[in-house]
């Protein structure tokens, strides 16, 4: 064979060398991961496991300012648009009577609750404490946000105005204080944040505790605290079995000092496991 062909030969050989690995490579590439990795403890999927079910795709929304309320992501279930109170309904059954004004409702008319049921979720809600402030203590500007109507996040004027550290706003009343006052100045809008899992009971009794974890105005205030039952005024809190959704209630307080308490923007997202459909 002349040196001229077996140097071709060679050239096409080592052609065909790196043209099966980059083959291999694209192949590897197409599956996009691996099933001969372990698998993971407690789950059906291997380690980069490429057909593991990829998550859904949510264009996220956008943050409010003081004039605008953002833009929720695309999956949000919308409880409040400052539009109407379609979604919510009075104590009594009745469609809810507090006003909105502005795009904001008013407090007035005693609680509302939403026709939703909540289970595990992503909460976002905005409020604003009355301005010029009224009132002291527990009576400036207080409302709460009520999970299943009874774990409560508290709503309060707390902007250099001292009260009961687990009754200040952004408390999980009766059990916490936050672990920061972030509060902004009264009439300004503030914005709560929360993940709230749901406490889990069989045959009437406990299995395991409900989590809260809260961003007040964006400042981490409660990191999976864990509930020790529900809100109660001057009384330990305490569990008793409930479903696994329930209201989402926004409390009318009374009083003159609370009455124009307001909010806005209000929707959540549910949450699910990694691998629930």
């Amino acid at each position: 064979m002349k040196r001229k062909t077996r140097t071709m030969l060679a050239v096409s050989c080592l052609t065909l060398g790196v043209g099966a690995v980059a083959f291999a490579v694209g192949r590897q590439q197409d599956r996009l991961g691996y099933q001969d990795t372990p698998t993971i403890p407690g789950s059906k999927w291997h380690i980069h496991d490429g057909l593991r079910p990829q998550p859904k795709v949510v264009e996220s929304g956008t943050f409010s300012t003081q004039e605008t309320p953002g833009k929720p992501p695309s999956d949000a279930i919308i409880l409040f648009d400052g539009k109407d109170l379609s979604r919510w309904k009075s104590d009594d059954g009745s469609p809810a009577k507090w006003k909105i004004e502005n795009g904001a409702m008013k407090i007035g008319g005693g609680s509302i609750s939403t026709k939703d049921q909540i289970g595990d979720c992503q909460l976002h809600i905005e409020w604003s404490s009355p301005n010029p402030p009224s009132g002291s203590g527990q009576g400036r500007g207080n409302s709460g946000v009520l999970f299943f109507g009874r774990y409560e996040i508290q709503v309060l004027d707390s902007y250099k105005a001292p009260t009961y550290p687990d009754g200040q706003a952004s408390a999980i009343y009766g059990s916490y204080p936050p672990l920061v006052n972030a509060s902004r100045a009264p009439g300004e809008w503030q914005t709560y944040d929360v993940l709230f899992t749901v406490p889990r009971f069989e045959g009437g009794k406990l299995t395991k505790p409900g989590y809260f974890t809260v961003f007040h105005n964006g400042v981490a205030v409660h990191n999976h605290a864990e509930l020790l039952g529900d809100s109660n005024y001057r009384a330990l809190p305490k569990y008793s079995p409930h479903p696994l959704r329930g209201s989402l209630t926004l409390q009318d307080h009374g009083g003159d000092h609370n009455a124009t308490v307001r909010y806005r923007n209000i929707w959540y997202r549910d949450l699910k496991s990694y691998d629930e459909p």
